[in-house]
């Protein structure tokens, strides 16, 4: 079984047709410079992407993907889905080679991910452990929330050379892989958030950036 949104979530499927989307792509690769990162409360960011059928050719394809990277990259972020940019297609490119701290690198599980896009993807839990941390997003500029999540996963997807994939994922790794493949199903992870949990960047700075969330659990007041 994939997974789902949580139930209560009622995300439309796109109006954008096949041709909307490629012309969409277009403007956006015909563009000097970078392409603005899409802020919560735009609708895209609310419907289900549709999925990657030929809308664009190979070349187009590949030059989105290059040009996802690079907005990644500026961000910066580990992560970023297409309609983050206004394309509601479901293709989202991951890669996480920052330097952390060992201890929170040891206690989170985060381990460097190598570049690679996504297409078409979906997940499923890998038994019944959880995980739970602080978590942001660009397109929720500013603020972090602790969000639980699968701790092992296994993603299904297809990748640019029309090649369908299955891997596992753990940890850290497994978090971007999630909270990628529900941008493209309409879902924030302010959606699985403990919202008592919500802070802004400067606040969890400077209160809350230890490895674990035990101090922020006890003093915010969220569940376990």
């Amino acid at each position: 079984m994939t997974h789902q949104p949580h139930p209560e979530a009622t995300s439309p499927a796109t109006d954008f047709n096949p041709t909307q989307i490629r012309d969409a792509v277009r403007r956006l690769l015909d563009a000097d410079g970078l392409p603005a990162i899409v802020q919560a409360g735009h609708p895209v960011l609310r419907h289900v992407a549709a999925p990657y059928d030929g809308q664009i050719d190979d070349v187009e394809l590949l030059a989105l993907v290059d040009r996802m990277r690079k907005v990644m990259h500026d961000a910066p972020g580990v992560g970023l889905a297409a309609p983050q940019l206004g394309i509601p297609l479901q293709l989202a490119v991951l890669e996480d080679k920052y330097e952390v701290d060992p201890a929170s690198a040891a206690v989170r599980h985060r381990e460097q991910l190598e570049f690679f896009a996504i297409i078409n993807p979906t997940y499923k839990p890998l038994g019944s452990e959880t995980a739970s941390f602080f978590e942001g997003c660009l397109s929720v500029a500013g603020y972090q929330a602790v969000v639980k999540r699968h701790r092992n996963v296994e993603l299904r997807y297809t990748d640019t050379a029309g090649e369908p994939v299955e891997e596992w994922f753990s940890g850290w790794q497994a978090r971007i892989v999630q909270h990628e493949t529900d941008h493209l199903h309409g879902t924030l992870y302010l959606d699985r958030a403990e919202i008592r949990s919500l802070s802004s960047n400067a606040e969890h700075s400077a209160r809350w950036a230890a490895p674990d969330i035990d101090e922020a659990r006890r003093t915010l007041g969220f569940q376990p």
